[in-house]
């Protein structure tokens, strides 16, 4: 299809009606064997796990009634979406909307604005990993690619134990470091990776195969031997054509590929899901565990086994190898983010995580609830409380992230709201390499060599980036999305539910002139004696009286690697990099570098009301 016909029949698109695609949620638990391996009890939607996937096309609005019948709140996510103009739909608990309580309900009304490839999941303590997740799948009105049929694949990862007994152990107080590691069955599909069924071919057609990862820890590498795959999308954006041998999955990331099927029906293939964890021990059969599947041209027809060849010699999907179809150019650096992935060991030796300078943890008052009720101090971070870790971004406000990942394990970094363009990635400087608790100690040596690597063209843009060890990555986003944003790990439960989260506050000013959150959601928060409006803690000002123990870190917890005698660190710029590492915006300004109150504003940056003033009011 040219790009005249596509544009055309973009233009008579009055003649699809949208429409509103009504689904009904009821959340309970249910005994499952889902792996063939173990019974236990797990988290399901109208009585069964898997979750059935859900479908709507672009435009459509999926109105999803949730019965939370849970003995605790829960939310759901629709992960990969903006919700503009309608951020309390995110379904974060405690940052958009409280949690939904036991033997109460929620109707989620989810406009399907950008076409793509997403997933729904419960963003409430431990739901996610418990099996309260599903493919979201918004199909394209017209596509600009053309192919025959599609086909889905979604991957998970799952553990004989249910989370909460894991977070018991991860946040034991009295231990040195992580918990031994538990290993999990990979699940296609929505079972065990041995019994997935065939995916049928026939000869000549061109797929879509959209593969998503909605696994709670481990990643995954999907190839199709005997077949190219062209990349076309990842996360919810279109890219140019990239030809590809395989793609590699972090927690939480999707793509699709066009395959074409050969013109003969005379055999079958073989295609390989690889669930791993380079960051747990290697131990055959458990970590990786390989699993394939067949790609079945005809039922009697024999398998082609291609010839095996090692992953470093494939040609793996690569994020800055790739180029948004949209043709976005670069977005400016108004501002830098720095943000740093460290273990956090508490005086009372808890293992905690964090990606400022606090371990995450959630505020008595949704955030959103803060921002909308604290008038001109909204643009204040401090109000969002010390374990919110917030950010204020002004409207349109473009915004570098430079996150540095000095550990030795990767990170899948996920940003609600919207997505962000891929920039630039390269090593952590290695005085900034993080120590690991014995007996995981290494040496510089041990640290691969990390080229530095920009993009060209393009940047592709996602919503979901994985940073490898010992690596930063450069990312960039515009606050275009008035709203509160959450940016985590999507490492569940040892990373995200252990702190490593921030949260970003998108034009607090412009959101108090133009959002009316819903009275239900005021009077669901109500109903479970939850505050909603007032700063973290439901207080005026800086007042943070009744806020819980913030942690204190353990002196020497996360140690850095010594350096030789005389090395000189390698250097985080590279030839390319327009900004300093470690730079703020504003070098020589009084305010915070996270505040985004400007130099000369009216409201002093350590400002606070007096703990008995009366409210402020919101701005008009």
């Amino acid at each position: 299809m040219n790009i005249l016909s596509f544009i055309s029949l973009v233009l008579l698109g009055h003649v699809c009606v949208a429409e509103y695609v009504k689904l009904t949620w009821n959340i309970t638990y249910v005994d499952t064997f889902r792996d063939g391996i173990v019974h236990r009890r797990a988290k399901g939607v109208n009585g069964q796990v898997p979750v059935p996937p859900v479908y709507i096309n672009q435009g459509d609005t999926l109105l999803l009634t949730v019965h939370n019948n849970l003995d605790m709140p829960t939310s759901i996510h629709s992960h990969g979406l903006r919700h503009d103009g309608a951020t309390f739909m995110d379904g974060a608990a405690m940052v958009t909307q409280c949690g939904i309580p036991p033997g109460e309900s929620f109707t989620y009304e989810i406009y399907g604005a950008q076409a793509g490839s997403y997933w729904l999941h419960g963003h409430r303590k431990d739901d996610v990993a418990d099996g309260l997740r599903a493919p979201f799948i918004i199909r394209d009105r017209y596509s600009p690619y053309e192919y025959d049929e599609e086909v889905l694949i979604y991957l998970e990862d799952w553990y004989p134990t249910e989370v909460p007994a894991k977070m018991a152990e991860i946040l034991a107080p009295g231990s040195i470091g992580p918990p031994a590691p538990t290993f999990a069955t990979g699940l296609i599909n929505g079972f065990n990776g041995n019994d997935s069924r065939p995916i049928q071919f026939v000869a000549g057609k061109r797929y879509r195969i959209r593969v998503i990862s909605m696994s709670s820890t481990m990643y995954w590498r999907f190839t199709t031997p005997g077949h190219k795959m062209e990349i076309i999308e990842a996360d919810g954006i279109t890219s140019e054509p990239c030809e590809v041998d395989g793609f590699m999955l972090a927690p939480a990331q999707r793509y699709s590929a066009i395959v074409t099927a050969h013109e003969s029906s005379d055999f079958n293939f073989i295609y390989n899901c690889t669930m791993y964890a380079d960051f747990i021990p290697f131990i055959p059969g458990l970590n990786p565990r390989i699993y394939t599947g067949l790609i079945e041209y005809r039922q009697d027809a024999p398998i082609k086994h291609m010839e095996i060849v090692g992953d470093d010699q494939l040609v793996w999907a690569d994020d800055l190898n790739m180029h948004a179809l949209n043709g976005e150019p670069a977005l400016p650096m108004e501002r830098q983010v720095v943000l740093e992935t460290r273990a956090f060991i508490s005086t009372e030796r808890i293992n905690y995580r964090k990606l400022g300078s606090l371990p995450y943890t959630e505020p008595l008052v949704p955030s959103l609830f803060t921002a909308m009720s604290m008038g001109e101090q909204a643009m204040d971070y401090r109000v969002y409380g010390p374990q919110a870790q917030a950010f204020v971004i002004p409207l349109n406000q473009s915004v570098e992230i430079l996150l540095k990942n000095p550990q030795g394990q990767p990170h899948s970094q996920h940003q609600h709201g919207g997505w962000f363009q891929i920039i630039e990635r390269g090593p952590v400087d290695r005085s900034e390499l993080e120590q690991p608790p014995l007996p995981l100690n290494f040496t510089l040596a041990d640290v691969p060599f990390i080229p530095v690597q920009r993009y060209t063209g393009v940047p592709m843009s996602r919503d979901t980036v994985d940073v490898p060890p010992f690596s930063y990555v450069k990312l960039r986003f515009r606050g275009d999305n008035p709203g509160v944003h959450l940016h985590h790990c999507h490492l569940n439960p040892t990373h995200s539910g252990a702190g490593l989260s921030i949260t970003f506050v998108v034009a607090p000013d412009v959101l108090q002139k133009t959002l009316r959150i819903p009275d239900e959601l005021y009077e669901m928060c109500a109903r479970q004696g939850i505050k909603t409006e007032g700063n973290a803690v439901g207080n005026w000002g800086l007042d943070f009286t009744g806020l819980p123990t913030v942690p204190v870190e353990l002196p020497g917890s996360s140690p850095r690697v010594p350096l030789p005698s005389g090395a000189p660190p390698n250097s985080l710029n590279s030839p390319n990099s327009d900004i300093p590492p470690n730079s703020a915006i504003q070098p020589n300004s009084a305010n915070p570098p996270n505040s985004a109150i400007p130099p000369n504003s009216d409201i002093p940056p350590n400002s606070a009301l007096p703990p008995n003033s009366t409210p402020p009011q919101p701005i008009n």
